[in-house]
């Protein structure tokens, strides 16, 4: 399977780890790529992003045009009816771009996975069921997308992967109500999950920024997180 194509930049010559950021809906990698700029991250904590883009596909809830897309949505109540073929067939994709920093030599504990709305659906999907554990998951204004399988397919190595989640208290796309459902499902399958609000629709705010780059800096480098954990 061919990589994705995708952007990538660096903090430093030497990278200490990768943090795979995977767009929304009708977004591409381009999206996210000034947040990097926002991260309060230490400056001799050099990382690798990779932003890739979503494939093109014709999206039924948008009268089936064509967009950068993870998998389709049928109905408006996103967490009915989901696509799992898509949602496979981007699980898949995202596995390769791990491979591929596996095999640049960044062992799976220092990758971390994250994904604002669609993305962050397929984030949880991919790392919640890796034999080998990633760093950590960060979840963003989204939910779980094929939550009833994930019990039989979760493995116990992943139950220990740390996971940040965020959410619009104001949000109209993915509602709140499902973002601390899934949040809740996770805990009772006996995951970490470090949970936050805000006063936001489905976008990204500068509170949330900063409590990204806390999470981050205490997966790669073992710092306690500056943000308190608050669960739903």
């Amino acid at each position: 399977m061919a990589i994705l194509p995708h952007i990538e930049l660096t903090t430093g010559e030497e990278p200490q780890g990768t943090v795979i950021v995977l767009h929304g809906l009708g977004a591409d990698g381009w999206d996210f790529v000034p947040i990097v700029r926002e991260l309060d991250i230490p400056e001799d904590l050099a990382l690798r992003y990779i932003f890739p883009h979503a494939p093109e596909r014709a999206v039924t809830i948008n009268n089936g045009m064509e967009m950068p897309a993870w998998y389709d949505i049928s109905v408006s109540d996103i967490a009915r009816m989901p696509d799992e073929a898509g949602i496979r067939e981007s699980q898949a994709q995202v596995e390769e771009i791990i491979a591929r920093e596996v095999a640049r030599g960044v062992p799976p504990r220092r990758i971390v996975l994250a994904g604002f709305s669609q993305g962050g659906a397929i984030a949880l999907q991919t790392a919640l069921r890796r034999n080998d554990p990633l760093g950590g998951v960060i979840a963003l204004s989204t939910y779980l997308a094929l939550e009833d399988s994930l019990a039989r397919e979760a493995t116990r190595a992943s139950r220990g992967v740390p996971i940040f989640m965020a959410h619009g208290t104001q949000d109209p796309v993915v509602p709140l109500q499902l973002a601390e459902a899934s949040a809740a499902a996770l805990r009772t399958q006996g995951y970490e999950v470090d949970w936050h609000t805000y006063p936001m629709p489905h976008s990204v705010c500068p509170e949330e920024v900063t409590d990204i780059s806390a999470f981050l800096e205490r997966v790669f480098t073992g710092v306690q997180a500056k943000s308190s954990i608050l669960l739903p």
